[in-house]
């Protein structure tokens, strides 16, 4: 992949340090690091929209059943599952 932009931010002298310090010590350029961690950060970001979808999809789901009738009341779930508590299942 070419890399033909420059990217420049401003940061704590102590945390730029740090992190060239960490970088020289894997024997990595810094400017390699930082594209991983920028690639990590844009995966972690990509996975929690999908998985926030996902989650709003099965919401949406479940709230359509309820609206549908095809929920059980809270009260009948608690009875059976102190019924099965009390079988030992």
């Amino acid at each position: 992949m070419s890399k033909s932009a420059v990217f420049t931010m401003k940061l704590e002298q102590d945390l730029r340090d740090e992190f060239i310090a960490a970088a020289q010590a894997e024997h990595r350029p810094a400017s390699q690091v930082a594209r991983e961690l920028m690639r990590e950060y844009i995966t972690r970001q990509r996975d929690e929209r999908e998985y926030q979808a996902f989650l709003a999809g099965k919401v949406g789901a479940a709230r359509a059943s309820l609206r549908a009738g095809h929920g059980i009341a809270n009260d009948d779930v608690e009875t059976e599952f102190a019924r099965r508590r009390a079988a030992g299942q």
